[in-house]
Parts: C-alpha cells; structure tokens; sequence
C-alpha cells in the first residue's frame, strides 16, 4: 500500500512538472504590446455632443504615450469632429506612438446655449476624464492641444487660462482669433452685440470687458506653453494683425513659438503650403511632445 502511494505521488510530481514547463497563454498575452484600439463617440457630459472619438496606438503604455486632442471650428456655433478627421490619418504616420483625441463640445444657440466659458469648460472635462482614465486607457495624460478657427481660439484660451496644472505641452494655433480688440472686430456695429450673445455673462464678474478677457493674446504669460501658429495674409474671418499680436505677446514673454503665414484665406492655402504646415507641425510636436523610447 505505501508502495503505491509513493508512486501515485511521484506521478502527480511528474505531472506538475511537465505542466509547470508548459506555455500559459494567458500570462503570454498579458506580456503582449497592446493592440491598436479606435473608440468612437465615447460620452464626457450629459449633452449627446460632448462625445469624442480616441484613437489608440498599438504598445501604448501610461509611461510614454501621449495625447493629441483635435478641436474643430465653426465660428462656436457650428462644426464637427469630424471636420479635423483629415488630421488624423496623418498624425498616426508621423506620430504612431502617440493616442489622438478628436472632440465635439456643446455648440452655441445664443441666446439660450452660450459658448463661453462652456466650450473652454468642455475641454476641461475632456482632459479630466482623459487623466481619470489614463491608467485604463494606458496613456501619460500629458497633452498637446492642435485647433483650427473658433476650434484654435478654445485650444489657447484653455491653455492661457484654464490649464492651471500644466498638462497641456504645446498649441497649435491654425487661424484662430486671438484679439477681438482689433479695429477688424470692434469697427462691426454689430460686434459686440455678436459677442456679447456669446457669453454666459453669469459666469465672469460684474463689469468684465469680455472683449479683453476673451482674446488668448491678451492672456498670455510666462507659464503659457509653447505656440505653433499659421495664418493667411488675406483671411476675410481672421485678421493676420491677430496672429501677429498673439506672436508679439508669446515673445514678449519669452514663450517659445513660431509664427508661419501663408498666402491666401482662411485655411484654404497651396498644398505645398499644406505640406509645410504638417512637416512644421511634426516637427514642433516631437519637440514639444516628445515620446520617450
């Protein structure tokens, strides 16, 4: 009898043995790179426009990789993610190792639904629930912010003014409007009725100059991060005296930047003009946005 025991447990230690030396296929792909992963209309807010898109590149981890978060235009009214969607094909050739955010915030339908600050506040929530999830999602919730238009204008408002962290790295600034003290706006009649009907005037003090309060230019200081902007000599929407401010005060305050013009409107310039905003934008992203290897 105790020789049979003896060999029943010798069996079962063989066993063990052969088993231990066997691959587990869990534990292989748990030391897997993570495999490239598209959410669409991932929900931030209550409204069903506070939805954006996360493209998430393959081997991602919450030590190195990235965001990009595109904001579209729209004059704050209208516009849609989808309208930076040309962006993205190109950010994931050059920048794969980076995730890319596209959002939709709440558009304006003054007088009932302003955009300010609610549109800065939007991006606020983006980026809050961007960190929350940052270990879910295998991202270092660091940030850098590309806008086009009133899309360009939310990106350095929130960082001039909101980013009291520093989680946004870099802007990049393509014909936004930075000054509505410029003559081009104030000389409207109806400008500042047009502005005005933009504000939730219960959200600033009594007696705020929202023309002052509301232009990135004038926001500007040391701790502002550095600046990619692009601009057209003959934009019938945005002045290029207003790149030229926002330039002015970025160096003024010794705030890295680079200021691009480029002939023709707003945004719709050459495709060798295209070609060298993406090249510039690149390069300004791998400086300023650096993933560590």
């Amino acid at each position: 009898m105790k020789k049979g025991i003896l060999t029943i447990l010798f069996a079962i230690s063989l066993l063990f043995i052969a088993c231990s030396g066997e691959s587990n296929p869990e534990i292989e792909n748990d030391n897997q790179p993570l495999a490239e992963k598209t959410e669409l209309n991932v929900s931030y807010g209550e409204n069903q426009q506070q939805v954006y898109d996360i493209y998430l590149p393959k081997g991602r981890s919450s030590e190195k990789t990235k965001v990009i978060i595109l904001i579209h235009g729209g004059g704050w009214i209208e516009g849609d993610k989808e309208d930076m969607g040309a962006y993205i094909p190109i950010l994931k050739e050059k920048h794969p190792d980076h995730a890319i955010v596209n959002v939709n915030y709440v558009l304006a339908n003054p007088p009932a639904i302003p955009a300010f600050p609610n549109q800065f506040l939007d991006l606020d929530q983006v980026i809050k629930q961007l960190i929350q999830q940052s270990e879910e999602l295998e991202i270092l919730p660091e940030f850098g912010l590309i806008g086009a238009s009133a899309g360009a204008h939310i990106a350095l408002q929130y960082d001039y003014v909101y980013d009291t962290e520093d989680r946004v790295k870099m802007v990049c600034d393509i014909v936004g409007p930075t000054d509505f003290t410029d003559p081009f706006y104030t000389e409207n009649p109806s400008f500042e009725a047009l502005l005005n009907a933009l504000v939730d005037e219960t959200a600033y003090p009594e007696s705020t100059n929202f023309a002052e309060q509301l232009s990135p230019s004038l926001q500007v200081t040391n701790k502002s991060s550095p600046t990619i902007l692009f601009y057209g000599d003959e934009d019938p929407l945005v002045p290029l005296s207003n790149g030229e401010k926002l330039h002015t005060e970025l160096s003024n305050k010794l705030v890295t930047n680079s200021f691009t013009i480029y002939s023709g409107g707003h945004g719709n310039w050459s495709d060798s003009s295209n070609l060298d905003l993406q090249l510039q934008l690149s390069s300004f992203i791998k400086e300023h946005l650096p993933i560590s290897e």
